[in-house]
């Protein structure tokens, strides 16, 4: 079989190219993709190749083709529909984490069922929503605690919208674009611009990928208070003011990585904590984290105008029907 698929060929460059595609074995399923999309942190920074060499092996996604910087097929969030493979899986809607191609085969046990009271077009959010699950496990917070999230784009407004479900606890987005107030209304969370932020917070979980988001981060937590880190810089050093009242104020600064589940909940897997996420989406609000959609044809283009820094900063939907 052919397929096309989606390949950074070189730092700045990308574009679709004819692959094939091999038979399903007994214990594979052969999956024709409805969507994917762009995890815009990562996968700009795969796009400019700015992967550290000392991170090639650890930043592979699960079905990468190629090395770093190029040529390399790169992507982890796919949903589409089974065409073949064991019986309870044919015509079910799937998840996997699997680059942008428009027909794959992989591991039956690759793909996670999307429930049925999920849309397919909303399911491309789970590995993003995944993210977002194991950042609340690693932050642990408690009812009524005081909750900033800094950096409002496809990531932050996931965690943002899990953490609103938190009872009694105030949840504020954080971001420098006014326009984001609109979005944390979706989300049913307040919204504040970095200088009119609520402090005194018990945990901030960080997200915008810039020294000044980490540094404000650490001057919004009370005493004894945690920045949990989403971001990542790749090959850019990052300044932290360690100075000041970090040590009188015994802050902390953790990491949070979805690549581990994190320790607090160690037991529950993988595999749980994709069906947790998928179980979310069930919520129609994560349809505002979806802030652009274009067919395959218009991805390299359109990846190429984010890793400039150019919007979409939330979700960008690849359509492959």
């Amino acid at each position: 079989m052919r397929a096309r698929a989606f390949w950074v060929t070189a730092p700045g460059h990308g574009e679709i190219r004819d692959v094939e595609v091999g038979e399903p074995g007994p214990d594979e399923v052969l999956v024709r993709t409805r969507y994917s999309a762009v995890s815009r942190g990562t996968e700009t920074l795969v796009f400019r190749g700015e992967v550290p060499a000392s991170e090639h092996e650890r930043m592979r996604a699960p079905f990468q083709e190629g090395v770093f910087p190029g040529p390399v097929k790169y992507g982890y969030l796919a949903v589409g529909e089974v065409e073949r493979g064991p019986a309870g899986l044919v015509g079910r809607t799937v998840f996997c984490l699997y680059p942008h191609q428009t027909r794959f085969v992989v591991p039956a046990a690759a793909v996670t069922v999307v429930p049925d009271d999920v849309p397919a077009d909303r399911a491309v959010l789970a590995g993003t929503v995944e993210t977002a699950v194991n950042a609340v496990w690693d932050a642990a917070p408690l009812v009524g605690d005081r909750i900033a999230v800094v950096g409002a784009g496809m990531v932050g407004a996931s965690v943002a919208a899990v953490l609103a479900g938190i009872p009694g606890a105030r949840v504020q987005l954080v971001d420098t674009d006014p326009s984001r107030a609109a979005l944390a209304a979706a989300l049913g969370v307040g919204f504040a611009s970095p200088a009119e932020a609520t402090g005194d917070c018990d945990v901030v979980v960080h997200a915008s990928a810039t020294a000044a988001g980490l540094a404000r981060s650490l001057e919004l937590l009370a005493p004894e208070g945690e920045v949990v880190e989403l971001s990542w810089y790749g090959s850019r050093p990052v300044s932290l003011p360690l100075g000041g009242p970090f040590h009188s104020r015994r802050l902390a600064v953790r990491a949070s990585q979805v690549g581990t589940v994190s320790p607090r909940r160690a037991h529950r897997g993988y595999g749980e904590r994709m069906a947790r996420a998928l179980r979310l989406l069930a919520d129609p609000r994560f349809d505002a984290l979806v802030e652009r959609e274009v067919v395959l044809d218009a991805l390299p283009a359109a990846l190429a105008a984010m890793a400039a820094g150019g919007s979409p900063s939330l979700c960008l939907r690849v359509s492959h029907d």
